[in-house]
């Protein structure tokens, strides 16, 4: 006996419990252990920090983690799933600063770097148990006992030594370059860290007169979106080979003025104000003319405010003429290193003004602008003044405008490694592809060194001392290695600030040799994972070598630019191979109505809410199927309770009714002579082998979605075919062979789905195992989770066989349409269905499965057309829009053609989506499916509905008998309903005593035996009903009725 199951489901109930099961067998861990020893499938959990609570987000990603371990297991692989936390870095402390009030760095020096510190490390866990509690009840088997931390001891030594490997292969180096940088944060981005932040800001669009020193009333006309950078300004870039023109313009106040501009700009610049052109030059020509500074602030120590030449300046936008402020801008920089311009810095680590800039001294820049643009103005040096929406670069953690900004720091030389990285990156699967040679491809193609260092407090630190007599630099690999250099051991040293700061020891010259202040990339750290997660070189080198590289990681499409990126290249520069072979990128998760999620829109779903009304894995299941992988998919409670409704219920109900009645039969499952599966079977069977093969192909393709959504078509087509086709056969009295192989198909067919199901909803696939494996077979195995994945049989794919159901599947679907038009119930039975179809193959299935229509349809008669037109005229009707717009002139002799064809043929092919072919004054056209309306009118006494190839064609005339025996069906209805108000038993049968109008009496006693043997009633009256008598009243058709039962 099965355990009885209720048709009332509480999803909720069953995966706590499922839960409850799992933890008190040790399950999870069981299922690793058992495959032991196995070819390993090698994981990498993408850490996340837990200074926040998780959110959607974060369940799609750790959802789609969850399915190849558990897939694989299946297989037989052992997974180790080690999980991680990433506990360094800007999140943690910017969290830390919110708590004490601090809002800029000095703050956190005056308290005191160390209690800073510790504060963070306490930080780094604040939500630890909001991850795991959420983790356990979505089932991410993943394993948080052995988890890596990343601010640990042997995590940063690991990472010291691949540092210490780069600066051995002079590949770590300090400069002074022009970095991405935040004020608010005091420290430098890195590329990837700078395009996890754009978004759209409005700034000043101006455009500044810099006056000529020795033509008078002559001014180069310069544009600009950052006013703030011109107290910094120490030279104008022309394009060498770009016209350029002076014009004269009239002022406001009288007299003329001369201004030197592109020539390809003047009328985007001046619009309809009338200027004239006096002279034309090109770039070389302008190269070396001098300007009057427009501010003087800081002394230039070198010749500047000169014109110098450059190829990267464009007349796309602006004046063709680019201010030069070295000091915040990457291409200035290098202009200023070949041309030999100072370098002017105005302009303070926190991003506001230094002392000499004194009007704004202490002023934030981007506050400043205003003032600035009104100093401008005043001078008479202001041209123009708007303002301009573009992308702009925002710190991806406190959200804070970036500034590029001239500082030294540290790099490593990713770029020397460019060719190489976008080599390794053809052995990498990318899901979705466009990914591999798009968005990551793309990345690797334009990359730039890793601007590495970090001037904060709580990461790992960068391990280089420097002299302070001398300034010669080492960079420390180990532990071992500090404590050889500093002459004490260091074993147990903190190896985070303010500690590690302290270790000094003496350099050959004398002088004191010191940690630089920086601290690393948050970035490198993830990116280091692979290795320190073992802390290797140092130890478990057999562990590292069995889990390198990774067959399979997954995290939202943004860490192509993040930990995909910092994955990659460390291992290329290190190891000269892929870090990971499988990738899947995940799309970003949207509210229901396509908007983007965020805390201002209020439209942030907590994940927890939909868990706790539609269960788990009703939202992992909605998240599989809602599209591909990388695409963006909109998310809501809403429509995760729709796969509750279209699909958990509806493999629910069928699981249900299947041990209901094997219950009521005592049938379980038996070894021995396979049974006498009927057509049906055999069909069933056939779809459910090439299932298993299908969704096994899928999942060794990293294709979530080809393994997710062809199960919910099979459970569909189980529900609404098989078992609808197969109910009588459950319902008889007699055990017969039939019945038993009935039985035996759905037992396969519910049993294979709950294996499928194990990776992507494991706990409906607990549930179905535990009560139709274990519970008559103590000794199998204890879950499904320690199962082996379901083989396929390919003797028992009949692919023809498939075909034709697929045919006679959509005759009935097509069936059911034309019903609708002609407004017949299904319960009234019709005279004929006659269908005009595509080949003679479905011609034959057409017969073959003739009497399966005719039941379906509840029909007297299938046959197939002799041609469409004997049920339905068709006529065409060419659309003037589409055809005069395509054709012009010749449109109404294209109209003249297709109307003089017969219409029939035509039509069918472009019903089909297919062209059709017309000869117009000799020439030969193609015209398509848009451009001709197809017009069906059904022939009296038929009703019609096609789609696609296929047209159904339904006789509508009812005869007596026919109207009789509808009524009986309705009759029939009422029965069954009242069976069920009245909490029968299935099983049971039933006395009924009913009253009616003559009509509905006559066709009763016409169809006495049908109803008696659908409704198990033994005893049928037309009689008063009596007292005590379950008993309703009811109206349909024009007739009235009341019927009472009770339990015979």
């Amino acid at each position: 006996m099965f355990r009885p199951v209720s048709p009332k489901l509480n999803l909720t109930i069953l995966e706590e419990g499922v839960l409850r099961m799992w933890k008190s067998h040790d399950i999870f861990h069981r299922s690793n252990r058992q495959r032991e020893g196995g070819q390993e499938y090698v994981f990498f959990e993408g850490p996340p920090t837990a200074n926040g609570r998780p959110g959607v987000h974060h369940v799609l990603a750790r959802a789609f983690k969850d399915v190849f371990p558990r897939y694989k297991t299946m297989r037989g692989y052992h997974v180790s799933r080690r999980g991680g936390w990433d506990t360094h870095g800007l999140p943690v402390e910017i969290e830390v600063e919110k708590k004490l009030g601090f809002t800029n760095k000095q703050q956190i020096e005056e308290y005191g770097i160390e209690k800073f510190n510790a504060l963070c490390r306490e930080s780094a866990f604040a939500y630890i148990q909001d991850w795991e509690k959420l983790t356990d009840r979505i089932a991410y088997w993943v394993d948080l006992d052995q988890a890596y931390v990343t601010y640990k001891n042997e995590y940063i030594e690991s990472v010291w030594s691949i540092l210490k490997n780069y600066w051995d292969r002079n590949l770590l180096y300090q400069n002074f370059k022009v970095v991405p940088y935040c004020p608010r944060c005091g420290t430098p981005l890195s590329d990837h860290e700078v395009a996890q932040g754009y978004d759209d800001a409005t700034d000043p669009s101006i455009f500044v007169r810099m006056p000529l020193v020795d033509q008078p009333d002559t001014s180069l006309l310069v544009w600009t979106t950052t006013p703030w950078t011109l107290p910094g300004n120490v030279a104008v870039a022309a394009h060498p080979d770009v016209e350029y023109v002076k014009v004269e313009r009239s002022l406001v106040e009288g007299g003329k003025e001369y201004l030197i501009l592109a020539a390809s700009l003047v009328e985007r610049v001046f619009g309809d104000e009338p200027v004239r052109v006096v002279d034309r030059l090109n770039g070389r020509q302008l190269k070396g003319k001098r300007y009057n500074p427009l501010f003087t602030f800081l002394p230039p120590d070198k010749p500047a405010h000169r014109v110098v030449n450059a190829d990267y300046v464009t007349t796309e936008d602006g004046t063709g003429l680019v201010h030069i402020a070295p000091a915040f801008g990457a291409e200035d920089m290098n202009v200023s290193m070949e041309e030999d311009l100072p370098i002017l810095m105005t302009v303070a680590p926190d991003g506001t003004f230094i002392s000499d800039v004194r009007p704004w001294v202490g002023k934030f820049v981007k506050d400043a602008d205003p003032f600035i643009m009104q100093d401008l103005d005043a001078r008479g040096l202001l041209f123009r003044a708007g303002t301009i929406t573009h992308t702009y670069p925002f710190c991806w953690r406190c959200s804070t405008p970036l500034l590029y900004y001239a500082r030294p720091t540290w790099y490593i030389r990713t770029s020397q490694f460019k060719d190489r990285m976008v080599a390794l990156n053809e052995n990498i699967n990318w899901y979705p592809g466009h990914i591999k040679n798009g968005r990551f491809g793309n990345w690797l193609e334009n990359n730039i060194d890793w601007a590495l260092g970090r001037e904060r407090y709580w990461g790992t630190p960068l391990p280089v001392w420097e002299c302070e007599a001398c300034h010669s630099q080492t960079c420390v690999g180990s532990v071992k290695e500090l404590s050889e250099k500093a002459g004490r051991d260091l074993t147990g040293l903190d190896l985070h600030r303010p500690y590690v700061d302290d270790v000094v020891w003496t350099h050959e010259c004398g002088g004191k040799m010191h940690r630089v202040v920086e601290l690393i990339d948050v970035w490198f750290d993830s990116g280091s994972m692979p290795y320190a997660q073992w802390h290797y070189p140092f130890e478990n080198q057999e562990k590292f070598q069995q889990q390198y590289p990774a067959d399979y990681i997954c995290e939202a499409v943004d860490q192509t630019r993040g930990w995909f990126y910092s994955l990659h290249a460390i291992s290329s520069l290190l190891n000269d191979r892929e870090a990971f072979k499988n990738v899947i990128c995940l799309g970003l998760i949207l509210d229901e109505n396509g908007q983007k999620m965020s805390k201002s829109r209020g439209n942030i779903v907590n994940p927890w809410d939909v868990i706790n009304q539609n269960g788990a894995d009703a939202m992992r299941w909605y998240l599989y199927t809602a599209g591909p992988a990388g695409q963006e998919r909109r998310f809501s409670a809403n429509l995760v309770s729709e796969v509750v409704r279209t699909f958990t219920l509806t493999l629910w109900n069928t699981y249900s009714f299947f041990v209901t009645y094997a219950n009521l039969d005592g049938w379980k499952p038996e070894p021995g002579a396979p049974p006498a599966y009927s057509p049906l079977d055999r069909w069933l069977r056939s779809s459910l082998h090439a299932l298993v093969r299908d969704v096994t192909h899928a999942l060794e393709n990293y294709d979530v979605q080809g393994a997710t959504r062809p199960i919910q078509s099979f459970v569909d087509d189980l529900s609404n075919w098989y078992l609808r086709r197969s109910r009588r056969r459950f319902w008889k009295s007699e055990s017969d062979l039939d019945k038993q192989a009935a039985y035996a198909t759905l037992y396969e067919a519910l049993l294979t789905l709950s294996k499928l199901l194990a990776p992507t909803m494991p706990f409906m696939a607990e549930e179905l195992y535990q009560n139709l494996v274990r519970s008559g077979n103590p000794d199998a195995p204890e879950s499904v989770h320690l199962c082996d994945w379901p083989q396929y049989d390919p003797a028992a794919i009949d692919e023809d066989l498939n075909r034709d159901m697929a045919v006679v599947m959509k005759l009935v679907s097509v069936g059911h349409s034309a019903r609708n038009k002609a407004n017949r119930k299904v319960r009234q039975p019709l005279a004929e269905a006659a269908f005009s179809i595509g080949s003679l193959e479905e011609r034959k299935a057409l017969e073959k499965y003739a009497d399966l229509i005719e039941d379906e349809l509840n029909v007297k008669h299938v046959r197939a057309l002799d041609a469409a037109s004997e049920a339905v005229a068709y006529s065409l009707n060419p659309q003037p829009k589409q055809l005069g717009q395509k054709y012009g002139s010749r449109f109404p002799a294209i109209r003249q053609a297709l109307l003089a064809l017969d219409a029939e043929a035509p039509a069918r092919k472009l019903m089909n989506g297919q062209p059709v072919t017309v000869d117009v004054q000799g020439e030969s056209l193609e015209i398509l499916p848009e451009e001709v309306e197809v017009r069906a009118q059904a022939k009296e006494g038929f009703a019609v509905a096609s789609e696609g190839a296929y047209l159904a064609a339904l006789v509508t005339e009812l005869t007596p008998v026919l109207i009789q025996e509808g009524l009986a069906r309705e009759f029939v209805r009422r029965v069954q309903d009242l069976r069920k108000a009245a909490d029968l038993d299935i099983a049971d049968r039933i006395r009924v005593h009913y009253q009616a109008t003559p009509a509905l009496v006559e066709a009763v006693e016409q169809f006495k035996a049908y109803i008696t043997t659908e409704t198990l009633a033994v005893e049928m009256v037309n009689s008063n009903v009596p007292e005590g008598f379950a008993q309703v009243a009811d109206s349909f058709d024009g007739e009235d009725v009341t019927v009472g039962l009770t339990k015979a």
